[in-house]
């Protein structure tokens, strides 16, 4: 391949259409943009969602439901995932080297989801009533 034998694909690149110029273009006179009203007129528009002065739809809707943006902080862990790292002591560092929660996780749970065996010390994770009853039954502990 050579630089100069370099071009776009084959229908990748199109003229322009080029309006208003003569008759015999098929685009003359009206340039495509029919007979009168506010679109065939130079900047004659309207914003996005005008129906004509009728209340728009995205008004006659009501408005509903929020989304916290500090959820994308929070994670959860599960007791199956602790049992395979297989560490005594787990903090969010450890989670966040492991790959068990994502890189700006700030608070972390433990949720009680499936059997922990192995004692485990958990240091700035929180866990729910069911997941600290687990850990501490395997003779694991909650900081």
């Amino acid at each position: 391949m050579e630089l100069n034998g370099i071009k776009p694909a084959d229908g990748s690149k199109h003229a322009k259409r080029r309006v208003g110029r003569g008759i015999g273009s098929g685009l003359g006179k009206t340039a495509g943009r029919g007979h009168k009203g506010q679109k065939s007129r130079a900047g004659g528009f309207h914003k996005v969602g005008f129906e004509g002065g009728q209340m728009p739809l995205q008004r006659r809707l009501p408005k509903r439901g929020f989304k916290s943006q500090l959820l994308k902080y929070n994670a959860e862990v599960t007791l199956t995932s602790l049992e395979k790292l297989g560490l005594a002591e787990v903090d969010l560092l450890a989670l966040k080297q492991a790959g068990l929660v994502g890189q700006i996780a700030k608070v972390v749970k433990v949720i009680k989801s499936g059997e922990l065996t192995k004692a485990v010390k958990l240091t700035g994770i929180g866990a729910t009533a069911g997941a600290k009853a687990a850990i501490e039954a395997a003779g694991g502990s909650v900081a």
